[in-house]
């Protein structure tokens, strides 16, 4: 047993993968995970491509949580930690399977918990303006104002989706929207609870724009962002700040 499998065995840590039709990059990023940890479990949102036969006839041992039609991403994760907790983890790292996230750089995120146990840490990512998506280093800036308003947090990266989650701290009776926006309400609802937020450097490649498997709409993603964030603002002035005065009286 490796070094980091026995880390990660001993702080009950897996790795979550969720994946919808990234059938061309989704086997590269399991067997460089395999490489570190044998804890990995692997979320087929309603693939339509040939994923799951890649997957099975790849030979890697993993966790698969699998549902017909595509339900995405943040239901995904939801599923993937339900999974977890019911095999004894007590953190999950997810990691994207499109491949722009380097799986090697987990042992980054396992020093990380090591100096803040119970954080969730979220991978901060250097952005090139000559790689990424036009509109990607614009909805990240968005994305960390809003935060900064709802919680008084600030955090370089609030998008990026290779994070340590504390899964057992985090209540499931939170209501998490499906999709890509769902990421910055597990951070907020998380800092709202008094769950430390911090960043901690990552690498990410981006491939040339023919080889990119997006599944982001601009125009109805940004739409479901804003009104997210009307309603979390929303709470944050009504639960949030008050809570938040209330701790400092009793504190």
């Amino acid at each position: 047993m490796n070094e980091l499998q026995d880390r990660m065995d001993k702080e009950h840590i897996c790795v979550i993968v969720p994946t919808f039709n990234n059938a061309g990059t989704i086997v590269d990023v399991l067997r460089r995970i395999e490489r570190i940890t044998r804890n990995i479990i692997v979320v087929n949102d309603g693939c339509t491509d040939d994923t799951r036969q890649r997957i099975l006839e790849s030979g890697i041992e993993v966790g698969l949580v699998e549902y017909a039609k595509n339900r995405g991403k943040g239901h995904a994760l939801r599923q993937g930690f339900r999974k977890a907790v019911e095999l004894g983890y007590e953190y999950a790292i997810t990691i994207d399977s499109d491949g722009q996230h380097f799986p090697e750089d987990i042992p980054l995120f396992l020093e990380a918990y090591r100096l803040h146990k119970g954080a969730l840490l979220v991978g901060a990512r250097e952005l090139n303006p000559d790689n990424m998506r036009r509109g990607s280093s614009f909805a990240n800036k968005f994305s960390n104002f809003w935060f900064n308003l709802q919680t008084g947090l600030r955090l370089g990266d609030t998008q990026s989706g290779y994070r340590l989650y504390p899964i057992t701290r985090m209540n499931p009776r939170w209501i998490i929207t499906s999709r890509y926006e769902s990421e910055l309400e597990f951070l907020v609802y998380s800092a709202w609870k008094g769950i430390e937020v911090r960043n901690i450097p990552i690498r990410v490649y981006y491939p040339p724009k023919a080889e990119r498997v997006s599944h982001f709409r601009p125009f109805w993603d940004f739409a479901r962002i804003t009104l997210l964030n009307i309603v979390l603002t929303t709470g944050a002035i009504c639960y949030y700040l008050p809570l938040k005065f209330i701790r400092r009286i009793h504190g």
